[in-house]
Protein backbone atom coordinates (compact mmCIF):
# COMPACT_ATOMS: atom_id res chain seq x y z
CA UNK A 1 0.00 0.00 0.00
CA UNK A 2 1.22 3.50 -0.82
CA UNK A 3 0.35 6.12 1.75
CA UNK A 4 1.35 9.58 2.91
CA UNK A 5 4.36 9.54 5.23
CA UNK A 6 4.04 10.76 8.80
CA UNK A 7 6.32 11.47 11.77
CA UNK A 8 6.20 7.84 12.91
CA UNK A 9 7.83 6.84 9.61
CA UNK A 10 10.86 9.12 9.90
CA UNK A 11 13.33 6.65 11.39
CA UNK A 12 12.50 4.03 8.75
CA UNK A 13 12.66 6.56 5.91
CA UNK A 14 16.05 7.74 7.20
CA UNK A 15 17.28 4.17 7.55
CA UNK A 16 16.37 3.40 3.93
CA UNK A 17 17.96 6.61 2.65
CA UNK A 18 21.20 6.14 4.57
CA UNK A 19 21.65 2.48 3.65
CA UNK A 20 20.79 2.85 -0.04
CA UNK A 21 22.91 5.99 -0.44
CA UNK A 22 25.88 4.22 1.14
CA UNK A 23 25.43 1.16 -1.04
CA UNK A 24 24.78 2.99 -4.31
CA UNK A 25 26.72 6.24 -4.08
CA UNK A 26 29.89 5.32 -2.21
CA UNK A 27 31.37 3.79 -5.36
CA UNK A 28 30.55 6.97 -7.30
CA UNK A 29 31.59 9.66 -4.83
CA UNK A 30 34.42 7.81 -3.01
CA UNK A 31 33.75 9.92 0.08
CA UNK A 32 33.82 7.81 3.24
CA UNK A 33 33.82 10.93 5.42
CA UNK A 34 30.36 11.72 4.07
CA UNK A 35 29.08 8.14 3.74
CA UNK A 36 30.01 7.10 7.26
CA UNK A 37 30.36 10.45 9.01
CA UNK A 38 27.87 13.05 7.85
CA UNK A 39 25.31 10.55 6.54
CA UNK A 40 23.68 9.26 9.73
CA UNK A 41 20.12 8.13 10.47
CA UNK A 42 19.28 10.63 13.23
CA UNK A 43 20.30 13.79 11.32
CA UNK A 44 18.54 12.52 8.17
CA UNK A 45 15.36 11.81 10.17
CA UNK A 46 15.55 15.33 11.64
CA UNK A 47 15.99 16.85 8.19
CA UNK A 48 12.99 14.97 6.80
CA UNK A 49 10.82 15.87 9.79
CA UNK A 50 10.46 19.40 8.46
CA UNK A 51 6.84 19.80 7.30
CA UNK A 52 7.93 21.31 3.98
CA UNK A 53 9.69 18.03 3.20
CA UNK A 54 7.56 15.42 4.99
CA UNK A 55 4.33 16.63 3.38
CA UNK A 56 5.76 15.64 -0.01
CA UNK A 57 6.80 12.09 0.89
CA UNK A 58 4.85 8.91 0.29
CA UNK A 59 5.84 5.46 1.52
CA UNK A 60 5.26 1.94 0.28
CA UNK A 61 4.20 -0.19 3.22
CA UNK A 62 3.50 -3.90 3.23
CA UNK A 63 2.93 -6.17 6.22
CA UNK A 64 3.62 -3.22 8.53
CA UNK A 65 7.06 -2.63 6.99
CA UNK A 66 8.01 0.47 5.04
CA UNK A 67 9.91 -0.87 2.05
CA UNK A 68 10.32 2.26 -0.08
CA UNK A 69 9.67 5.96 -0.34
CA UNK A 70 9.10 8.63 -2.97
CA UNK A 71 9.51 12.38 -2.57
CA UNK A 72 7.42 14.39 -5.03
CA UNK A 73 7.86 18.13 -5.57
CA UNK A 74 5.32 19.44 -8.07
CA UNK A 75 6.02 17.70 -11.38
CA UNK A 76 9.38 16.37 -10.17
CA UNK A 77 10.35 13.12 -8.53
CA UNK A 78 12.89 14.51 -6.07
CA UNK A 79 13.80 11.10 -4.59
CA UNK A 80 12.84 7.48 -5.00
CA UNK A 81 14.43 4.83 -2.80
CA UNK A 82 13.62 1.21 -2.08
CA UNK A 83 15.29 -0.73 0.72
CA UNK A 84 17.94 -3.00 -0.81
CA UNK A 85 16.39 -6.05 0.88
CA UNK A 86 13.23 -5.53 -1.19
CA UNK A 87 14.74 -4.72 -4.60
CA UNK A 88 13.26 -6.58 -7.53
CA UNK A 89 9.78 -6.86 -6.01
CA UNK A 90 8.14 -4.11 -8.08
CA UNK A 91 8.07 -1.56 -5.25
CA UNK A 92 9.95 1.13 -7.15
CA UNK A 93 7.71 0.54 -10.16
CA UNK A 94 4.59 0.95 -8.05
CA UNK A 95 5.93 4.15 -6.50
CA UNK A 96 6.88 5.71 -9.83
CA UNK A 97 3.60 4.76 -11.48
CA UNK A 98 1.74 6.21 -8.47
CA UNK A 99 3.63 9.49 -8.91
CA UNK A 100 2.92 9.60 -12.64
CA UNK A 101 -0.78 8.88 -12.18
CA UNK A 102 -1.61 10.84 -9.02
CA UNK A 103 0.78 13.78 -9.38
CA UNK A 104 1.47 13.94 -13.11
CA UNK A 105 5.22 14.00 -12.55
CA UNK A 106 7.13 14.98 -15.67
CA UNK A 107 10.83 14.93 -14.76
CA UNK A 108 13.59 14.00 -12.34
CA UNK A 109 17.34 14.38 -11.89
CA UNK A 110 19.64 11.40 -11.38
CA UNK A 111 23.37 10.83 -11.20
CA UNK A 112 24.90 10.43 -14.63
CA UNK A 113 26.95 7.46 -13.37
CA UNK A 114 23.95 5.70 -11.81
CA UNK A 115 23.23 3.49 -14.81
CA UNK A 116 20.84 1.23 -12.88
CA UNK A 117 18.61 4.21 -12.06
CA UNK A 118 18.76 5.51 -15.63
CA UNK A 119 17.67 2.14 -17.01
CA UNK A 120 14.89 1.90 -14.43
CA UNK A 121 13.56 5.36 -15.28
CA UNK A 122 13.77 4.65 -19.01
CA UNK A 123 11.64 1.54 -18.43
CA UNK A 124 9.02 3.85 -16.95
CA UNK A 125 8.91 6.29 -19.85
CA UNK A 126 11.60 8.80 -18.89
CA UNK A 127 14.22 9.88 -21.43
CA UNK A 128 17.44 11.82 -21.05
CA UNK A 129 16.72 15.46 -21.88
CA UNK A 130 20.33 16.42 -22.58
CA UNK A 131 20.42 18.78 -19.57
CA UNK A 132 23.04 18.11 -16.95
CA UNK A 133 24.64 19.99 -14.08
CA UNK A 134 27.10 19.38 -11.30
CA UNK A 135 25.68 17.80 -8.16
CA UNK A 136 26.17 20.48 -5.54
CA UNK A 137 29.43 20.13 -3.62
CA UNK A 138 30.72 17.27 -5.80
CA UNK A 139 32.56 16.76 -9.09
CA UNK A 140 29.76 14.48 -10.35
CA UNK A 141 27.03 15.36 -12.83
CA UNK A 142 23.31 14.81 -12.56
CA UNK A 143 21.16 14.53 -15.65
CA UNK A 144 17.57 15.52 -16.21
CA UNK A 145 15.17 12.85 -17.40
CA UNK A 146 11.70 13.71 -18.69
CA UNK A 147 8.57 11.95 -19.78
CA UNK A 148 8.05 12.61 -23.47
Amino acid sequence: MIRKANNKDLSRIAEILVFVKRMKYRSIFHNDAYSFGALQVIPVAEQYSKPEILEHIWVYEEDGIIKGMIHIEGEQIAELYVDYFFHGQGIGSELIEFAKKEYDVRFLWTLEKNQDAIKFYETHGFCKSGDKKLEEGTPEYIIRMEIV
